[in-house]
């Protein structure tokens, strides 16, 4: 009986277990939705500064769900320049079904994306959707037109470079007030230190924190690491400072302190429209160029009238001298421009 009985009990187990695995293989699988239509109320945008606080265009869409067996999904915007495949990108996780940017919104996003102050840009946007990055789905593109303005914000910069004077000190622009401003400051031998004010005056002034800081409290003075033209950049959101070279419009040629080999870098207004660069410096007779990223690829040469791969300028007399540079653009491509040389 014993014998039987125990018999009886390991089939039930047996039989429990088949009866397990077989219901373990039901499995509910998840279902995402794809990325859905995308649509724009308009395609062509007023990009105006009196609006900057209107909306722009509104994007409408589906979101992404998930059926069955629930995942989290998400529903992202992505912009990115015409033709450059979303790279860089910019991406926004949206919850509505609506998402209207304003006109500064789109504004900045286009000058962060690489767009030009005044120049008519085309922006892609589509939707990404998905759960994970190995089962996202993507929408129709739509390309938006819009031509981004000057929306700037400026600081000073007071040093020794130009007599400790905040009301006539060089700025560094902002293009699209985020915090972080940029510009070119021409340093003379022996003037190198300098703070930094918000407005043309001392009541706030942001001196040297140490290991690229600033800071409102520190009495130190900032210092720049040459006397020459330095391009300089400040993060009011991370209180830093960083000295690079520019790499814009330069004087090259056997007539300028650097010869044939080495570029004389120019100082451009720092407007954030980048038109007009002067330099002074000491000037031997000979002949130089104008060009452009330290490279040949774009130059400028000719006469008071400047073109593209022109000829050499002559400098018949040695001496110091301040030379303006003004560029000429069509969109955003440099066609020309005029220079003017005048011996101090």
């Amino acid at each position: 009986m014993k014998s039987i009985f125990f018999k009886s009990l390991a089939i039930c187990f047996i039989a429990l277990s088949l009866w397990s695995c077989k219901k373990d293989e039901t499995r509910t699988v998840s279902n995402i939705t794809p990325a859905g239509t995308l649509a724009a109320s308009t395609t062509t945008l007023n990009l105006v500064q009196s609006s900057a606080t209107l909306p722009a265009v509104t994007l409408s869409y589906p979101l992404a769900t998930s059926t069955g067996y629930v995942v989290p999904v998400t529903t992202t915007l992505q912009f990115g320049l015409k033709g450059s495949n979303f790279t860089p990108v910019r991406e926004i996780v949206v919850t509505n079904k609506t998402y209207a940017p304003t006109v500064t919104d789109v504004n900045n996003m286009i000058l962060a994306l690489g767009g030009k102050v005044g120049t008519p840009a085309q922006i892609e946007v589509r939707l990404k959707s998905g759960a994970a990055v190995n089962d996202l789905t993507y929408s129709n593109i739509i390309t938006l037109s819009a031509t981004p303005y000057l929306a700037s914000a400026w600081i000073y910069v007071p040093g020794a470079y130009q007599g400790w004077n905040p009301a006539t000190a060089d700025s560094l622009v902002s293009v699209s007030s985020n915090g972080v401003y940029t510009g070119m400051i021409a340093y003379t031998a022996g003037n190198l230190e300098f703070k930094v004010t918000p407005a043309k005056k001392w009541d706030i002034a942001f001196g040297d924190a140490g290991a690229g800081k600033i800071s409102s409290s520190a009495g130190d003075n900032l210092k720049s690491p040459d006397a020459v033209v330095k391009q300089v950049t400040v993060d009011l959101n991370k209180n830093t400072i960083v000295f690079g070279t520019p790499s814009e419009w330069a004087l090259i040629g056997d007539a300028t302190p650097g010869g044939w080999n080495t570029d004389t870098d120019m100082k451009v207004t720092n407007d954030g429209k980048g038109l007009v660069y002067t330099l002074k410096t000491n000037l031997t007779v000979g002949e130089f160029k104008f060009r452009f990223g330290h490279a040949w690829d774009i130059n400028l040469g000719g006469d008071a009238t400047l073109t593209l791969n022109g000829g050499n300028i002559k400098v018949a007399t040695a001496g110091t001298y301040t030379v303006t540079l003004t560029v000429v653009k069509a969109a955003d491509k440099v066609t020309g421009g005029s220079y003017t040389i005048v011996k101090n």
